[in-house]
């Protein structure tokens, strides 16, 4: 069993920047792989980034060069720094994680970017 905690999402300007984490209830080492997902409002749940318990690194063409997905394994946290933020980036994230062929979900974090 894991539990995921996402925060640090809000309202940012475009072009602003925000770094949302993922607290998990256990050692992130022992779970396989860790991704962000979003979720525009009328759209289906896609793949932001994914980073491997080996560091390897993974995202979508649309945030690469943008989005940074980083983990602490001290802290069992994972984050995602997301900047140049775009009015289409605006969604609720959510954290997932894939451990003992069981994926787990984190309840989201609202981002909106608008002036």
């Amino acid at each position: 069993q894991v539990q995921l905690v996402e925060s640090g999402g809000g309202l940012v300007q475009p072009g602003g920047s925000l770094r949302l984490s993922c607290a998990a209830s256990r050692n992130i080492l022992s779970i396989y792989a860790m991704s962000w997902y979003r979720q525009a409002p009328g759209k289906e749940r896609e793949l932001v980034a994914v980073i491997a318990n080996v560091g390897s690194t993974n995202y979508a063409d649309s945030v690469t060069g943008r989005f940074t997905i980083f983990k602490d394994n001290a802290k069992n946290t994972v984050y995602l720094q997301m900047n140049s933020l775009k009015p289409e980036d605006k969604a609720v994230y959510y954290c997932a994680g894939k451990a003992g062929g069981l994926s787990y979900w984190g309840q989201g974090t609202k981002v909106t970017v608008s002036s």
